[in-house]
This record gives structure tokens, sequence and C-alpha cells, in this order.
């Protein structure tokens, strides 16, 4: 019967201490626990073939499968953008309020829409104006109008010559907050710049 090596035979003198300590107790616990058990016959040769071919195969997710998850989550993350671009183009909740707009004697052909969109600040309300008939080779001005009087400008636009037909359609944004009751008009500069010009579009009277 072979004798156990004692923790001076192992290490000899230099280690001392409580670091020596937990040598001798770990030393003593090896000893306690004595040899691990030998392996197994089986185990020492190893799988055979039959257990092998025995084993199920894993289960792989076809390439199509991982190709079209791609291509959706793809499809997700440009479909997000470009909501994104689109409602900073007229605002985060639609339209928030339209008026129809007739001519006056000054344009009796003259007709139009202004469609004001919520606005993404609270303080700046994007507006898209479309006016057709108006004389042509001519500059205009859109005003808020709010009980009654006009509180100020939302704007200039022109319309060109005759290759425009008098047809336009402008973006505009109003720095004030909206009302109710709020409306608008559109006015024709007057000479000497006396502001806020002659009237050539406004509300559709009922």
């Amino acid at each position: 019967m072979s004798r156990e090596p004692t923790l001076n035979e192992l290490i000899g003198n230099e280690v001392t201490g409580a670091e020596r300590q937990q040598l001798q107790d770990v030393h003593e616990m090896l000893l306690e626990a004595g040899p691990p058990p030998e392996i197994s016959a089986d185990l020492e040769r190893g799988p055979t073939l039959a257990m092998t071919l025995s084993r199920k195969p894993r289960r792989r997710r076809p390439r199509a499968m991982i190709l079209l998850a791609a291509a959706l989550l793809l499809g997700l993350v440009f479909f997000a953008g470009y909501s994104v671009r689109s409602h900073g183009k007229t605002g985060s909740g639609g339209i928030a309020e339209a008026v129809a707009l007739e001519g006056t004697r000054l344009a009796p052909h003259a007709q139009g829409t202004l469609q004001v969109w919520t606005s993404n600040d609270g303080s700046n309300w994007p507006m898209t104006l479309s006016v057709a008939g108006l004389p042509q080779n001519n500059y205009y001005e859109v005003y808020l109008v709010r009980g009654g009087k006009i509180r100020g400008s939302c704007g200039m636009f022109r319309v060109g010559d005759s290759r425009s037909s008098g047809n336009v359609t402008v973006s505009l944004t109003s720095p004030y907050q909206l009302k109710q009751g709020d409306s608008w008009v559109v006015t024709r500069p007057v000479s000497g710049g006396a502001e806020p010009g002659r009237t050539v579009l406004r509300p559709t009277t009922a």
C-alpha cells in the first residue's frame, strides 16, 4: 500500500502563513475524498458508429425562411423611415383646418383651397395653398384673419406666365397659434407697398 505524500513533500517550506494553512486544508480534503472512480470500459472505448447514427439530426432552418425574415425586417425599417419623412412635410397629425376660397371682383374667376396642417412644435403651422384663375405675372400674399380683422402675413407666392395657366400650389407657414374661427385671405400688393393690399381670394360664403 503506497503512502500519500505530505504537504511538505509537495510544496516544501517556502509557503507560510495563511496561504500555507489554506493549502493544508485543501490537501486534507483531497486525501479524505480519495481517488476518483475508474472510468468504465464503455466510456474508455468512446462512441461507436451505431451510437453516432442513432442520434437525431438537428433541425436546421431553411435558408429561404432566413432570407424572408431578413427581407421583412428591412421592409419595416424602410417603412418607418418613410413615414417619419412624410409626416415631417405636413405635420404629425394631419389636417387641422381646410378653407375653400373664392375670387373677389378683382379676380372673379379665381378659386382655391387652403389646408392647414397640425403643428409639430405648436408654434409653426404648415400650410398648403392651391389656387387657379389668378391674374398671371403677379405676387400675392396670404393673411390670417381673426375676429374679422387681418392679424398678420403667412407668406407670399407668385403666379408666373402663361405656362402655369394660373394654377399654383405652394407651401407656406403660419407662425400664429391656430384658434377656432380663424380664416385666411389672399391679397395682391398695391403700389406704394401698403399692407395688406387688395383682397383677391376670400373664404367661400355659404
